[in-house]
């Protein structure tokens, strides 16, 4: 029995490292080179290659350098992760540095998909493979790794926080241009109904109707 649960509960930890939220991303990618799909479950290229990614996904389960995983982006929680990468049709498919991932444009059989993962998810330069580095980004991962956890996270929250700003300011922007838009587009309606073009159409069609019935 207690073989049992312990192949379950291990079935099951595996199986949701294959699916990624914003909860797992951070604990699941690093260290790993990884190749992932972004998808909606009503989509049909999605459904169409379905079972191909479940399988791709199960032949580099338990790789300690290597994940391929999935992102459900209807899924409410996930919609910031999805937004964060840039997810604007599914499925959209991505590969490399988790901070840094990479556009997959390539065909979505399992045989073609195999090839280049097996070809791309090598390991990169990152906090488990500081020997893979340049001497520049070696030497800013040690300086991180030097600082203590609260540290750490006092740089998180400020650059959060310059995003988030960022974001508010674009969204201000946006706001400001879409009224812009909106009273051009009054100004321009305006401007046709003054002109009266429509009866002027009217009145030239009738006039030269008539004088066509005059030449007869």
């Amino acid at each position: 029995m207690l073989k049992q649960l312990a192949f379950f509960l291990s079935l099951a930890a595996s199986t949701s490292a294959l699916h990624l939220t914003p909860e797992n991303w951070d604990a699941e990618t690093a260290g790993k080179t990884i190749f992932v799909k972004f998808y909606a479950p009503w989509c049909g290229h999605c459904k169409a290659m379905a079972s191909d990614w479940e399988k791709l996904m199960h032949e580099f389960e338990g790789s300690s350098t290597q994940l391929v995983a999935e992102v459900d982006c209807t899924a409410e929680a996930n919609e910031s992760l999805c937004n964060e990468q840039g997810v604007q049709g599914f499925p959209t498919l991505k590969y490399g540095d988790p901070s840094e991932l990479q556009d997959y444009e390539g065909g979505r059989e399992f045989n073609i998909l195999l090839s280049f993962a097996t070809e791309n998810l090598k390991p990169m330069c990152g906090i488990n493979n500081l020997d893979l580095c340049p001497k520049s980004k070696k030497e800013e991962i040690e300086k991180l790794l030097a600082m203590s956890a609260d540290e750490l996270a006092v740089a998180v929250e400020t650059e959060e926080k310059k995003i988030q700003e960022a974001e508010a300011k674009f969204q201000g922007e946006v706001e400001k241009l879409q009224a812009q838009y909106e009273k051009m587009s009054a100004e321009l309606e305006e401007a046709k109904k003054a002109a009266g073009l429509g009866l002027l159409k009217s009145v030239l069609a009738k006039k030269q109707a008539g004088d066509a019935k005059d030449e007869l």
